[in-house]
This record gives C-alpha cells, structure tokens and sequence, in this order.
C-alpha cells in the first residue's frame, strides 16, 4: 500500500509535468470556449430564432447549472476512486467534448428548419455542460491531488491567464467570422474552432500523472450518503454560512446572461460586436487571473471572492448606467475579472474546508447548492426582465450581489486560518 509519504514523494517527482499538461489542457480549453461564450456568442445565436426571454433565461440556466447540480450524484461514486483521472479523460471525451463537435452539423439546419435547429442547439449545449459536471468532482479531485496546496492558486491564475490571453486571440478571431460570414455560416464555424480546441485540450489532459490513493473512509451505499449530508452541514458551522452567501451571490448572477443582448438590441449593434465584448471580457480575466492567484496563495480564496463578489456587482451596476454601447466593454471587462475570481477561488476554498477523504463530498456539496439556486435565477432574471425592463433586473442583480458580499466577508472565517487554528490546539 502506498504511504502517505510515499504518496507525497510521487506528486513532487511528477509535479512539473502535471502543472505543463493541464495548464496547456486549460489553455486549450479556454480558447476553445471563447468561440462558444454562454454569455456573449451563444445568446446572440439563439436571438436569431427568437426573442423570447425566457429562452435566454434557459440558456444562461443551462450554462450556470448544468455544470454544477450533477456533482452531488457522483461525489460518493468519485470518493472511492483510487485513480480520479479516468472519469474526466475517459468518460469526459464523450460527455463533454463530442457534443460540441455535433454543434457543427446541427448550426447548418438554421435556414432550411430553424426549430430544429433551435431544439438541437439546447440539446447538445445541455448535454455538453452537464456532461462536463458529470466529470466535474473527479477533474476538481484529481487537481487536488496532482497539485500542492500552497501551488495551486499559482496554477489557477498561470492556467486561467493563458487561457484568457489565448481566448482574446480566440474572441477577435469570431468577431472577424461573425462579421465576414452571414448567418449561420459564421456560428457554424465558431462551433467547429471551438470543437478543435477542445479537443486539442482533451489530449493534454490524458498526460496527466496522477498517483494511486485509496480512500480510507469505508465505503456507504447511495442512501446511507445521502442520509450523512445533513449531518455534516450541521456539524460544519462555517461550511454551512459559506454556502448560505453563495445562495446570495449566485442569485445575483440572474442578471449576466441579458447583458450582450441588451447592448445588442438597445444600440442595434452587429453580431460581431459579441466577439468584441468576449475579448473584453477575457482581457477582463487575464489581467486579474495571476494577480488573483498570488493573492489567494498569500491572503487565501475567501479575500478573492469577496473581490470578485464586487466587481460582479459593479458590472451589472454599471450596464444599467451606460449611456453608450463602448461602455460595455468596461462592463464586460468586470464581468471577465469578476468570473476569474470565482473560477479559481470558488473551486480551490472548498478543497480547504475538508480533509482529502470527504473532498469529494463537498465539491459536490457546494456546487450542487449554487447550481440549484443557479437553475431558477436566470428564469426569474429572464420574468423580471419582461415585466420591468433590463435596467430594473440590473438594479435588483447589484443589491442582491451586494447582500451575499456583506454575507460572506462578515459571517465565513478564512477556512485556511480555522485549519491553522485547530491544528495549533485552538477550538
């Protein structure tokens, strides 16, 4: 049996390598993303079948829940694993990465049968962002293991910044498809650079080194899991007022979705300008991924999301001040470096809550909380939208931002001090 210094020894020996492949995996990955961007392109390509907000609604539903309600399913599942890499590399091929490639064909029906092509976009979307939360526990886990504590809000920020600098390069280059090809041929070919790149990502991800480390919690059945979870957000105060400011703040996020569509249809910009505010965006991400990365290593995560919480806030704030269409990038800037933050520090601060056997538990834990609240808030966004217009549903979207911001600086103790804390004998 491998010990735990054995185990330790292992992830140095291979640290290097694992840190190459799967930032090249996350920087493939996110270039691949920004041909397909759940906040600028895609709902831009679905404005053109129709103008139904609650269409959008279910589309930013899909993209803020889909990737988040399935990891509760699979944690228990994932805890027994001695190896976590073969769900994401295995499994993820074909839950994740292929429906992306079938965007493809089925963007090319938009003339000939529109409805169709409508229904088969949802469907692949669906199937692509929940099948990628279907591997989620298993890639965040293995990135646990593969990475050291006091390394990976390093790796994050290196990894999300090269992603962002490519995916810059990556939303110029579908402004300049959307703008020199009519519709459908400029999303068809979106899609088909964002296949490639995922794909492409995939094969660095399969490089991955990733040591044996069996659980040493005993084995429960589905049920006896289940039953186990209420126990543990009782006995886990901190855990538990974590979760509550993240109710609050993922509501906030009801507003992201409507931003690119609003400015679209308010100042009747082309759709190249979604391009346009997806390289805002990611410069946005770029610029804060490294700062946010030291930050968290040095501060830790919780000063990060406090940070992002802001900024988030500021953003819609601003969308329903700008007077003018370029102030959108400003908008979409800080919606870029606010989604940095959450991206690095919402995964890594749970990894620092609990001990590596129950890890899993609450991966799935805190994300299938966010992805509950994340399923009904873009629908209510998308009601609120149509009875009181954009600029109220980004008035409510920036107090309640506000709210879980104040909830969480005030009610949550950084997790890394309360482990300091315990393990110098202090309750």
């Amino acid at each position: 049996m491998t010990t735990d210094s054995d185990f330790e020894q292992e992830v140095e020996r291979n640290y290097r390598h694992n840190a190459t492949v799967n930032v090249l995996d996350g920087t493939f990955f996110w270039l691949g993303a920004s041909f397909i961007a759940s906040r600028t392109i895609l709902p831009l390509y679905v404005s053109h079948f129709t103008d139904s907000k609650l269409a959008l609604g279910l589309l930013s539903m899909i993209a803020a829940t889909g990737w988040l309600l399935p990891q509760l399913f699979t944690a228990n599942w994932v805890q027994r694993l001695p190896r976590k890499k073969v769900l994401p590399v295995h499994l993820g091929l074909f839950t994740e990465r292929l429906p992306v490639l079938l965007m493809v064909p089925a963007a090319w029906l938009a003339t000939r049968s529109p409805t169709l092509a409508l229904v088969a976009f949802f469907v692949l979307f669906a199937w692509h962002v929940v099948g990628a939360g279907v591997v989620a526990v298993a890639w965040q886990d293995m990135i646990a293991k593969v990475i050291p504590l006091d390394r990976r809000g390093r790796f994050f920020g290196i990894t999300n910044f090269g992603g962002t600098a490519t995916g810059v390069l990556g939303a110029v280059a579908a402004a300049w498809l959307l703008d020199r090809y009519d519709f459908p041929q400029g999303y068809v070919l979106c899609f088909a650079a964002a296949a490639v790149f995922i794909l492409i990502s995939w094969v660095f991800l399969a490089l991955t080194r990733e040591p044996v480390q069996v659980s040493q919690e005993p084995a429960v059945s589905q049920r006896e899991y289940w039953r186990r979870l209420p126990t543990i957000l009782r006995a886990d105060l901190n855990f538990r007022r974590y979760l509550l400011s993240q109710v609050v703040v993922t509501t906030g996020g009801m507003a992201v979705g409507f931003l690119a569509v609003y400015a679209v249809q308010r100042w009747r910009l082309p759709d190249s300008q979604a391009g346009s505010f997806t390289a805002s965006m990611l410069i946005g991400q770029a610029l804060s991924n490294l700062l946010f990365g030291v930050l968290a290593d040095r501060k830790g995560h919780k000063l990060v999301l406090e940070w992002s919480t802001l900024l988030g806030a500021l953003a819609v704030g601003l969308a329903g001040l700008a007077p003018a269409p370029a102030w959108f990038h400003a908008v979409f800037a800080l919606t870029g470096a606010s989604a940095a933050g959450f991206m690095l520090s919402g995964i890594m601060i749970v990894f620092e809550f609990s001990i590596p056997d129950v890890r899993p538990t609450y991966i799935g834990l805190n994300n299938t909380v966010s992805g509950v609240v994340a399923a009904v808030a873009p629908l209510l966004g998308g009601w609120l939208a149509g009875v009181a217009g954009y600029r109220v549903l980004f008035g409510v979207a920036f107090v309640v931002e506000l709210a879980g911001l104040a909830l969480l600086h005030w009610s949550v103790r950084e997790p890394r001090r309360v482990h300091a804390t315990m393990g110098a004998g202090e309750v």
